[in-house]
């Protein structure tokens, strides 16, 4: 899958040496389209490491993407249950040292008319929290144009699909103990989703006019 997508669109990808080369790393991203899990697959690739996905169980109901997903390790979630099994994986993924890819919205219908990222679900920052890795934020733009849900989808050749990494958040020195303060929680969710702001600010500012 990779080699088709670095040949058929023009990729930007800013902040990649912040993917540590060992060791685990949560990675979190803005979702915009059906494209925005490859995207970042990719720019993890690119760091040298390989990605795993919390990705809805919906997805799983396809016999033929369920071999593709359950091949490349991905995680399922049942969104909306409560269930903690995800996070359980997600934590034991980590444990081993691997990066795992979360999207906090849920969903890639952002109710922004600018397309800024959503508020976010906290269960990255409380995976965090629990096993004291960081969270890298990584901001993607582009692949709105490609294929959203509900909306055309246009696989133009040479599209820009840009990604850019910040700084990432650490989770804080009280242990996992501090996964149970739920205003702490919330407000570190917010700090994080601000930071994605930001980022998806500046890719959207610097973006090709004549593509948008």
């Amino acid at each position: 899958m990779v080699p088709p997508l670095k040949l058929w669109f023009n990729w930007r990808l800013e902040g990649v040496e912040r993917v540590p080369r060992e060791g685990p790393i949560i990675i979190v991203g803005n979702h915009l389209s059906y494209l925005d899990p490859l995207a970042h697959a990719y720019f993890v690739v690119q760091a040298g490491r390989r990605p795993r996905f919390l990705a809805k169980a919906e997805l799983f109901e396809n016999p033929f993407l369920r071999v593709v997903l359950r091949g490349a390790g991905q995680i399922p979630v049942r969104r909306g249950t409560g269930d903690q099994a995800p996070l359980e994986e997600a934590a034991r993924a980590l444990d081993r040292g691997e990066v795992v890819v979360i999207y906090p919205e849920g969903t890639s219908m952002t109710e922004n008319p600018d397309l800024s990222p959503m508020r976010g679900k906290t269960g990255a920052v409380r995976l965090s929290i629990r096993t004291g890795v960081p969270i890298l934020p990584v901001a993607t733009w582009g692949g709105q144009y490609v294929w959203r849900k509900g909306g055309p989808k246009r696989f133009t050749f040479g599209r820009p699909i840009w990604l850019k990494a910040g700084e990432p958040l650490e989770p804080p020195a009280m242990g996992p103990a501090s996964a149970q303060d739920q205003e702490l929680v919330r407000r570190l969710t917010d700090e994080l989703m601000d930071r994605l702001t930001v980022l998806v600010d500046d890719l959207r500012s610097r973006y090709p006019k004549r593509w948008a």
